[in-house]
């Protein structure tokens, strides 16, 4: 049992701290409730239903990119088919800070199935769609379930056991979770050629049973007493800042929907762009306004936000992130691509990255749990995520075997090492009402990172192209290689001009890996501001705690 917590008391303004007295925790109720861990069988069933769901979240994710192309010819509707993917994003980042709130006051376990139904209805609503534009709405309301459930996961880790467990259980959750958006567009390829592409949608729905069965009827403790159900929502539009979330919100489409025409549908230098570019930042410049004045109820409350380990750590999750999954969509590309991989061998050549990633997060986990230091391996981590991205960088039609598993090996070790210590280092840093606004606002920097990233990552690509198509391949257009995509190319040119075509392709990919060598070295950077922090230490500064006695 752990007996390390500190003494801290709830964040509460001199206005609202007589009627909030009964609802909030004093120190010893904070202490006694951390005190209550599961373990055994119980923890088994949590820990496996909640993973369950993040690797389900994060298979719906991928598994319609193969899907696309049967959806678009079923519905006629090729002119939607950016929406099938970004409705589910810009829903999900609109909430994700809000979903930190939710946790903050309601029941995390309840919580987490709340927002996992949503998801669900949103995949039953997929499998029935009867038109384009419903399976676009229905997109979104699976992107406004998804938007809790990392939140939810990483929430519940630390209700359920102490913090010097955490690491291990924390890595070999994302480990599996990542194993989803890989196997994703394989899945969903075989389910489109040999069944329905709406089982894509329906395969969730049998696996909420599935959930719900693990841990509906194990108490899941709360690290602190919440505020009573009704109390919260007698005073919700100020308990979760629905005001801050509706300013948030659209700043947060704006930004998103700009990267996903940007270069693509519009010109960057396009009024479209520019307005949206313009739009969110002055809604987000009135956003961080009321959020300051709003002070500890904020949405996102200054004293988190100003916190370096917290930003840091968002930066790095959010750089890490966007690496790992510009890679997950550009490795296979240069399979299929460049190697003439199918989609199924596609993802098989991914296993030398997926098992040393799942084995790098659980084993860097039990060290930092046996050591408590995690910054040596956020350091390591963003090292051998540098190297392997410059290795990669070198892939050529002719790259043997031998380089491109040694290459993908390294990379998954060091992205296995990274991807679940910016949460350990949030988590060991701030009090534990503090803890869900902090991890809605890390899953909303991996978002934002990975659509700025993918964005920058298709420009890079499609910039490539037209560049070296005319050096490498002169007799070829670059226009037409563009619509036909990385798969068709290849019925478009000729046996003559497919040599300079696939160095040209190549070349291309190799500029988006430099680009994940140069989040590599943003992680190191911004890694230095994430505190040499020691998880077992048995005492906390009082400058890790945001919160003082009233």
């Amino acid at each position: 049992m752990d007996t390390r917590a500190d003494q801290r008391t709830v964040p509460v303004s001199e206005k609202d701290s007589e009627e909030l007295t009964t609802s909030l925790p004093d120190i010893s109720q904070v202490d006694l409730q951390r005190e209550e861990w599961i373990s055994g069988w119980k923890l088994a069933a949590v820990f496996s239903g909640i993973t369950i769901v993040s690797f389900l979240m994060l298979l719906d994710m991928s598994i319609i990119s193969t899907a696309i192309p049967r959806i678009t010819s079923d519905f006629h509707s090729l002119d939607d088919v950016g929406w099938y993917g970004s409705s589910y994003q810009l829903a999900s980042a609109a909430l994700q800070p809000l979903a930190g709130k939710l946790y903050a006051n309601f029941n995390s376990k309840w919580t987490f199935f709340t927002f996992f139904a949503v998801f669900e209805l949103g995949s039953l609503l997929c499998g029935l769609a009867s038109s384009s534009k419903m399976l676009v709405v229905a997109r979104a309301v699976a992107g406004i379930g998804g938007a809790g459930i990392q939140t939810g996961t990483f929430t519940i880790i630390a209700s359920s056991v102490p913090m010097r467990k955490r690491p291990s259980l924390m890595g070999l959750s994302m480990g599996i979770a990542q194993v989803g958006m890989v196997i994703g567009p394989l899945l969903g390829g075989a389910l489109t050629e040999y069944s329905t592409w709406r089982w894509c949608f329906y395969i969730n729905l049998p696996v909420g049973g599935v959930v719900a069965a693990l841990i509906a009827f194990i108490h899941i403790p709360e690290q602190l007493q919440k505020p009573p159900f009704l109390t919260v929502v007698r005073s919700i539009h100020r308990q979760l800042d629905l005001i801050g979330f509706v300013l948030f919100a659209p700043a947060a489409i704006q930004l998103l929907l700009a990267l996903q025409y940007g270069g693509n549908d519009y010109p960057w230098s396009s009024p479209t762009i520019i307005g949206l570019f313009c739009g969110a930042g002055c809604t987000f410049v009135v956003f961080l306004v009321w959020e300051y004045f709003k002070g500890a109820e904020a949405m996102i409350p200054f004293d988190i936000l100003s916190n370096s380990v917290v930003y840091c750590s968002c930066l790095n999750f959010g750089f890490l992130m966007s690496l790992i999954i510009c890679k997950d969509y550009y490795v296979p590309i240069y399979f299929q691509a460049v190697k003439g991989a199918s989609p199924l061998f596609s993802g098989l050549f991914r296993l030398p990255t997926m098992v040393p990633q799942l084995l790098g997060a659980l084993f860097v986990g039990m060290l930092v749990e046996w050591q408590g230091y995690y910054l040596p391996y956020v350091l390591t981590s963003s090292m051998f995520n540098g190297i392997s991205s410059g290795l990669m960088a070198t892939f050529m039609p002719d790259t043997t075997t031998g380089k491109w598993v040694g290459y993908q090996i390294l990379a998954g070790v060091g992205e296995g090492m990274g991807i679940q210590l910016p949460v350990v280092a949030v988590q060991s840093t701030l009090s534990p009402p503090e803890v869900p606004i902090a991890m809605g606002l890390l899953m909303f920097s991996s978002t934002l990172g990975a659509s700025l990233f993918l964005s920058l990552s298709q420009t890079i690509q499609n910039t490539g192209l037209r560049e070296l198509l005319p050096k490498y391949a002169p007799n070829v257009s670059a226009q037409d290689v563009l619509i036909a995509g990385a798969t068709g190319f290849r019925r478009v040119v000729s046996a003559a001009d497919l040599g300079g075509v696939l160095v040209a392709y190549s070349k291309t990919i190799d500029r988006v890996f430099y680009l994940c060598a140069g989040c590599s070295c943003a992680c190191l950077v911004v890694a230095w501001g994430m505190g040499w922090g020691n998880i077992r230490s048995e005492k906390k500064e009082a400058s890790r705690s945001s919160v003082e006695t009233a």
